[in-house]
C-alpha cells in the first residue's frame, strides 16, 4: 500500500561524494551527500540556510552501522554538529533530535542501567542558544522485551528554535476534534460549537509504529525510523520549498517526508549501502511513488485479530 503521493516529476535525485568541487557553491536543491558531516559543514558558506534540521544520530550502543565511543567522546562529537548545525538554521528555522537511551552493561550482572540521552543533549543545545519548545514523546506498541526492566516503548524528539520568531503552521497539522458537535451551553457564544472547526491541536505524544518485521518502509538498517515520525515536522515547521537537513541521513526516510510534502531535502550518510536505498527511496517519492505509512492512518486495532483471542478460553 503506498502513503499520500508527491505530483510526478521524474527526478533523480543526485549523490555528492567527498572531494568533489560542487560542495562550496551551486549546490543543487536536493541532495545527498556520501561523506563525513563534519567536512560537509566546515565546507559550507557561514550563512543562515537550513529551515529545518531534523535527525536520528547514531545512540553510541554499538549498532553495525557505528562506532561505539566512550560517552564523552560521543557527547562532545555530537556538541560540534549540534553547533555547526545551529549555525546554519535561519531565525526562523528549528532544529529536533530524535534519541532513545544509552545503555550501559553492569560487569558481572544480567541487566543494565539507562541514560536518557534527551537529558544529555539538553545541555548541549541550550549551550548552542536554541530554545526548547516542545519534548515529544514517540510511542510504539512493539519492541524487544526486557528481563530485568520494563520494555522500553518510547523514545523522544526534541524541538529547538533558534528565535522566538519561528515558523509553525498549526493548521497544516490539526488533527479531528474529539466531540466537533460540542456547543457552549452559555454565555455569549451559547449554541455555537465550542471548538475549532479545522480540528484540534495534537499532543505531545504520538503513537506511530516502529519500522520493523512487514513495515512497508523497512528496509536493511535496523534502527530506521518511520516517516511518520518526519511528515509532521516537516508540515508544520517548514515553508514550501523550504530546505530541510538530515546529518545522519541514513535509508533517507527525512528526505521522503521531505519531497512528498514540495521541501528540499540534503542529507548526509556515512555508508554507501543506506545511501543507494535513501537515493532509490526518495526518487520513488519526488516521482509520486512513496511506500510509507502516512502519520493520519488509523492505529490496527490488535483486538480484531484472532491472535488477541487466549488459547485457554
Amino acid at each position: 500500500m503506498m502513503g499520500k503521493t508527491a505530483k510526478v516529476r521524474n527526478t533523480e535525485i543526485p549523490v555528492l561524494r567527498a572531494g568533489e568541487p560542487t560542495i562550496v557553491n551551486h549546490l543543487p536543491k536536493t541532495f545527498l551527500w556520501h561523506g563525513d558531516v563534519e567536512k560537509f559543514l566546515d565546507d559550507l558558506a557561514p550563512e543562515p540556510i537550513f529551515d529545518l534540521a531534523i535527525t536520528s544520530p547514531p545512540y553510541n550502543i554499538g549498532k553495525g552501522y557505528e562506532q561505539r565511543q566512550e560517552l564523552d567522546q560521543y557527547v562532545e562529537w555530537q556538541g560540534r554538529i549540534i553547533r555547526k548545525i545551529v549555525k546554519l538554521l535561519k531565525p526562523t528555522g528549528s532544529i529536533c533530535w530524535q534519541v532513545g537511551n544509552f545503555l550501559e552493561k553492569r560487569k558481572g550482572g544480567h541487566s543494565s542501567t539507562i541514560l536518557p540521552l534527551d537529558i544529555i543533549f539538553h545541555d548541549l543545545f541550550r549551550d548552542s542558544g536554541v530554545q526548547l519548545r516542545n519534548r515529544i514523546i514517540w510511542y510504539f506498541g512493539h519492541g524487544l522485551h526486557c528481563s530485568y526492566r520494563f520494555s522500553g516503548r518510547y523514545e523522544v524528539v526534541m524541538w529547538y528554535t533558534k528565535s522566538d520568531d519561528y515558523i509553525f503552521n498549526l493548521d497544516d497539522v490539526r488533527v479531528p476534534q474529539k466531540y466537533p458537535g460540542k456547543r457552549y451551553f452559555k454565555g455569549p457564544n451559547v449554541g455555537k460549537y465550542s471548538c475549532n472547526p479545522k480540528g484540534k491541536n495534537p499532543e505531545d505524544v504520538w503513537a506511530i509504529p516502529n519500522v520493523k518485521s512487514n513495515h512497508i518502509e523497512k528496509t536493511e538498517h535496523p534502527c530506521q525510523f518511520p516517516v511518520a515520525l518526519v511528515d509532521r515536522f516537516v508540515l508544520a515547521l517548514t515553508p514550501k520549498n523550504g530546505l530541510v537537513f538530515d546529518p545522519f541521513a541514513g535509508v533517507g526516510s527525512a528526505g521522503v517526508a521531505a519531497l512528498i510534502h514540495d521541501r528540499n531535502f540534503w542529507g548526509c550518510e556515512l555508508d554507501a549501502r543506506y545511501i543507494r536505498i535513501a537515493q532509490s527511496r526518495m526518487e520513488d517519492a519526488s516521482n509520486g511513488r512513496a511506500k510509507y505509512r502516512p502519520f493520519d492512518k488509523p492505529l490496527y486495532d490488535h483486538t480484531k485479530s484472532k491472535l488477541s483471542r487466549s488459547p485457554n478460553r
